[in-house]
């Protein structure tokens, strides 16, 4: 009888993160769709592979041929830290919150998704991007 117990108290162990690892996937999902929705580009391009990426250098203001770039081992982690300092700075925070998205996503991304950040465009119109 001991056996089953330890299995079933297993089996509720693993069913809990899985919910877990669900509801966090879900809260990043819903954070990332505001970002994106507060810099004027479709929500829904989280769901679309590379695409999404695509989104993001267009919030962070860099060109898209930095794609390129992520699939270099090593210069793809110094992009990521360009990316997301990018973002932060775009939103009116500074480079440390852009390390912090990096490192701490559950917790920066949120917080410029739902807080009062605002998006600056201080693009030109008709300026190459």
């Amino acid at each position: 009888m001991r056996v089953y117990v330890s299995h079933l108290f297993n089996l509720f162990i693993m069913a809990f993160f899985i919910i877990l690892a669900i509801a966090v996937a879900v809260f990043i999902i819903v954070a990332e769709w505001k970002l994106f929705s507060k810099a004027n580009q479709p929500g829904w391009a989280i769901f679309i592979p590379i695409y999404n990426i695509l989104v993001l250098l267009k919030v962070a203001k860099m060109s898209w041929w930095n794609i390129l770039l992520l699939l270099i081992p090593i210069v793809n982690i110094v992009i990521t830290f360009m990316v997301y300092i990018n973002i932060a700075k775009n939103y009116g925070k500074d480079a440390g919150f852009g390390v912090g998205m990096v490192f701490l996503p559950i917790i920066f991304i949120p917080v410029i998704a739902f807080g009062n950040a605002v998006y600056v465009d201080n693009r030109v119109e008709g300026a190459a991007a």
